[in-house]
């Protein structure tokens, strides 16, 4: 008598990386910096402001749609600056982009937030509680490495 075996299992696929995106916002050589708020992932860290990138969403989307979410604020994505992987496995796409309004009030939703502030690339390398991305990315702007124009 001959048995049946079970069918062999399809073999797991992988799922999508997770993604998200980084937004530079630099004005007269200085970058636009957050500090985190208590209630997200690495609380209360200094970083440029940014997040995931929904399903169906482009890069571009994600970019104005996240600096509204934390800061209450419009910007303009300008162009892809660096992609790296964050120590969490997300694919990040690090963005320029400028303010659509030049002197718009930011309105940092706490629940993200805590504050927002501008600085030089020099004196946000040398915030202690930097998340190591943003210091890695830092060390390419200073080094030369990574440029852009301003638009």
């Amino acid at each position: 008598m001959q048995q049946d075996t079970p069918a062999a299992a399809d073999p797991p696929t992988a799922a999508p990386p997770r993604r998200g995106v980084v937004i530079v916002v630099r004005e007269s050589e200085r970058f636009l910096v957050i500090r985190r708020s208590e209630f997200v992932v690495a609380p209360r860290k200094h970083c440029f402001p940014g997040g995931h990138i929904e399903a169906g969403e482009s890069e571009e989307e994600a970019v104005i749609r996240e600096f509204r979410e934390e800061l209450g604020g419009h910007v303009l994505p300008q162009e892809p600056l660096w992609k790296s992987i964050s120590p969490r496995g997300v694919h990040l796409a690090w963005w320029s982009a400028q303010l659509a309004e030049a002197n718009q009030p930011l309105k940092p939703d706490p629940a993200e937030v805590e504050a927002a502030f501008w600085c030089s690339p020099e004196e946000m390398a040398a915030l202690p509680e930097l998340l190591d991305s943003n210091r890695t990315f830092l060390e390419a702007v200073l080094a030369g490495t990574i440029r852009w124009e301003s638009k």
